[in-house]
């Protein structure tokens, strides 16, 4: 029997696959790691679709060493050349440089909060925030705490992360949980 799911996942392996996995889910929340390759990508992906970085997936943890950010800090310009020439990715100097940084701002927001998903979870009051949209057209772009998190995020050195980007990545993670009604993951 089909599944009922959000109605922007098509019918792509690829989106499926993200959407029924990972998307609006907390599984994967206290993995650093992944909360920086999901930063990036959520980035990477201003202007575009996100099939295109869904697809370049692979290509981007291979490119930046599985998103270490104690790696990916220290990247100097023969790496940006690298990943400039590199086919595999979204060659925008800006979003590479910015990935760069961001590794930096990312580290630092270890340091001081031991996680970077204890850092994360003051915007949303420690506990994931569960919408019940009734269809994909209700979801909101972004959001007040979107724009927090932006805010704080800007005036800590990170780039490429302005309130839609922020609410994509909460999205993402699992901060927000946006699966809508009709959804088979709508959490009832």
């Amino acid at each position: 029997m089909e599944k009922n799911r959000c109605a922007w996942v098509t019918d792509d392996p690829l989106y499926v696959k993200y959407h029924d996995e990972e998307w609006g889910s907390l599984e994967r929340f206290t993995d650093d790691h992944y909360l920086f390759e999901m930063l990036t990508l959520e980035g990477a992906q201003a202007g575009l679709s996100w099939i295109t970085i869904l697809k370049r997936r692979e290509n981007y943890r291979e490119a930046f060493d599985q998103f270490d950010p104690t790696i990916v800090a220290n990247y100097g310009e023969d790496e940006k050349t690298l990943l400039l020439q590199n086919e595999g990715i979204i060659r925008n100097r800006r979003k590479i440089e910015s990935t760069i940084k961001n590794a930096d701002a990312f580290l630092r927001v270890q340091a001081e909060f031991g996680s970077f998903h204890a850092f994360l979870w003051k915007f949303i009051g420690g506990k994931q925030i569960v919408h019940h949209w009734r269809e994909h057209a209700d979801v909101p772009a972004s959001s007040e705490m979107s724009i927090n998190l932006s805010k704080e995020l800007k005036k800590r050195g990170f780039t490429f992360v302005g309130p839609v980007i922020c609410y994509s990545f909460m999205q993402a993670v699992g901060m927000i949980n946006d699966h809508t009604t009709d959804c088979f993951l709508c959490t009832k």
